[in-house]
């Protein structure tokens, strides 16, 4: 099963950027779907943004033309870059991994990883 880390959150005022990466192990990270979700306080984890073995790239409508998502298989990596960041978009963001190519919920994954803090003040 493979294994997630992110990385890169921090604290942005709105309407700045921050990119989070999502490094994995194992030889195969080339078949899975990856998928980045969120969760702030009291709230249920969402999907952001997903990018599939298959290159199916999806976004949250609430996110669409804010955020972006990269893929490098040959460094295990799955980038997600966010620009125009709002406080909404606060919350603690994880990147999982799946087998299908249009996953977007969270029992359509079966790793993850331990999530990266991402405060948007205002």
């Amino acid at each position: 099963q493979v294994q997630l880390v992110e990385s890169g959150g921090g604290l942005v005022q709105a309407g700045g950027s921050l990119r989070l990466s999502c490094t994995a192990s194992g030889p195969t990270f080339s078949k899975y779907t990856v998928g980045w979700f969120r969760q702030a306080p009291g709230k249920e984890r969402e999907f952001v943004a997903g990018f599939s073995w298959s290159g199916y790239i999806s976004y949250a409508d609430s996110v669409k033309g804010r955020f972006s998502v990269s893929r490098d298989n040959a460094k295990n990596m799955v980038v997600l870059q966010m620009n125009s960041l709002k406080p909404e978009d606060t919350a603690l963001y994880y990147c999982a991994a799946g087998y299908l190519a249009r996953a977007t919920f969270t029992r359509e994954f079966g790793s993850w990883g331990q999530g990266t803090q991402v405060t948007v003040s205002s």
